[in-house]
């Protein structure tokens, strides 16, 4: 390769702009004996690739063995532990069941009352709390019939001077 292209492809290299074929061109100049004295600094560099392209590595990782050993026992954990939390949820929804259920009610006494003037009183006294209540209700609804008369008086002037009256 003359001299002149080995410097373009060189920088070209040195760039990152260079293909596949470029690189191979440079690599059998530099593995040549007529390297020019001052592009000798770049021989080591391209027969590091070369020596290095033909080095397999042959020993054993033990750290791989290592991890999937690990990853067996992680499996094995996952599964024990996914059927702990299970059992950990029924026992919770148990206890709460147990203990937030209304206890049934057998008896047979159902607030009657054997004597009339009792059972009267206690009538009045449930519909006296059922009146309290209700007024209270009914004093809400009058604030609201308030703005249903306001809202139409105002509607009502807007709508008439809308028309020109």
């Amino acid at each position: 390769m003359e001299l002149y292209k080995v410097e373009r492809v060189l920088e070209k290299y040195f760039e990152g702009e260079t293909s596949i074929a470029e690189e191979k061109e440079l690599q059998d100049y530099f593995a040549t004996q007529q390297v020019a004295p001052h592009l000798e600094k770049y021989a080591a560099l391209f027969n590091h690739f070369a020596v290095a392209k033909e080095q397999q590595f042959e020993q054993e990782m033990p750290l791989f063995e290592i991890q999937k050993e690990e990853n067996r026992n992680k499996k094995r954990n996952l599964g024990w532990m996914s059927i702990a939390a299970s059992v950990v949820v029924l026992m919770g929804i148990g206890t709460y069941v147990f203990y937030h259920s209304e206890p049934v009610n057998n008896s047979k006494d159902l607030g009657t009352y054997d004597d009339p003037e009792v059972a009267f009183k206690e009538t009045q006294k449930a519909l006296s709390l059922l009146s309290k209540n209700v007024n209270v209700g009914i004093e809400s609804v009058k604030y609201v019939e308030e703005y249903q008369i306001a809202k139409n008086k105002v509607f009502r002037k807007t709508k008439n001077k809308s028309r020109g009256i």
